[in-house]
């Protein structure tokens, strides 16, 4: 048990840590798909270690192995799209359209599990689409093949890591008696063989050009994947929906200001407008799927 207070300030540190990965994966000077296996591959290591130094956090690692080569198989896809949508629009563009997520998760369960949503939900789907609007919408004609492709990549993100909440959810109801960080050591494993195949199908080398390159993917892995997401799950149930859904805003908002510090991104006053409107409706989301959880 730990105090409210607490809670908040380790939700804010993960929110944070986690705002840098696109910002690492881009530093990384890697291809796409190489980026997401060393970021696998060192989140798994890390994981394997913290799991041989704690024993009570692997309770389970060996069971259900089916279902996380499933859940796997749709974080691959959700690593594989994002990290290709971070190549062509950048870092902090491709952050927003992948918290479009909370969406995603809300209409696949309206069509699979005949959910039904509220006024929340209307009200933060119709501002996310506003927003995205301004952003690209408005000036369509005028982007580039390659920023559009990015544009997609990050939609898809947000509909396979939709896939993938759904899965792990699922599967960690049916079966509780596995540890988070089991099933997420499983995943992470899994993931790294998956996106190992696809980078040789591809043609990229594994080799890591310089040390710079070798700093971004490990704090890519231990830092993001794993230690800002525990920090995350471990705070989630002691602070109310809507503090979460505030300060989980940080990630994709920070990951627009670090784009901006590190890559020059620059945004038209109109873009900052549907950036904002995006945002907003995304709190909304968040909130919409809150209140669906507890019910």
């Amino acid at each position: 048990m730990i105090s409210p207070l607490r809670a908040a300030v380790y939700l804010t540190a993960g929110a944070v840590l986690i705002s840098f990965s696109a910002i690492f994966a881009r530093l990384a000077d890697v291809a796409p798909t190489t980026s997401g296996f060393y970021r696998m591959f060192f989140g798994g290591l890390t994981l394997a270690i913290l799991l041989a130094l704690r024993p009570n956090l692997r309770i389970g690692w060996r069971d259900n192995l089916p279902a996380s080569v499933l859940i796997a198989a749709f974080f691959t896809a959700d690593i594989w799209f994002w990290h290709q949508s971070i190549f062509y629009i950048g870092p902090g563009l491709s952050t927003l359209l992948a918290n479009f997520q909370v969406f995603m998760l809300t209409l696949i369960g309206m069509v699979w599990m005949k959910e039904r949503v509220g006024w929340r939900f209307a009200t933060g789907l119709g501002l996310a689409m506003a927003g995205l609007w301004l952003l690209f919408g408005r000036d369509w004609a005028e982007l580039t093949p390659e920023f559009r492709l990015g544009i997609y990549f990050g939609l898809l993100t947000a509909l396979a890591y939709g896939f993938y909440i759904l899965s792990l959810r699922g599967y960690q109801i049916r079966h509780p008696h596995i540890r988070p960080e089991a099933r997420l050591a499983q995943v992470s494993i899994l993931c790294c063989l998956m996106l190992g195949a696809i980078n040789l199908i591809e043609g990229n080398s594994f080799a890591i050009p310089d040390t710079e390159s070798l700093l971004s993917l490990i704090a890519l892995g231990v830092f993001c994947q794993v230690f800002g997401w525990l920090l995350i799950t471990r705070s989630m149930p002691f602070l109310p929906a809507a503090l979460i859904g505030l300060l989980l805003l940080i990630q994709p908002s920070a990951s627009i200001l670090w784009d901006m510090l590190i890559f020059g991104l620059s945004l038209t006053s109109g873009q900052w407008l549907g950036a904002t409107l995006a945002l907003i409706g995304i709190y909304f989301g968040f909130r919409s799927a809150a209140r669906r959880s507890r019910a």
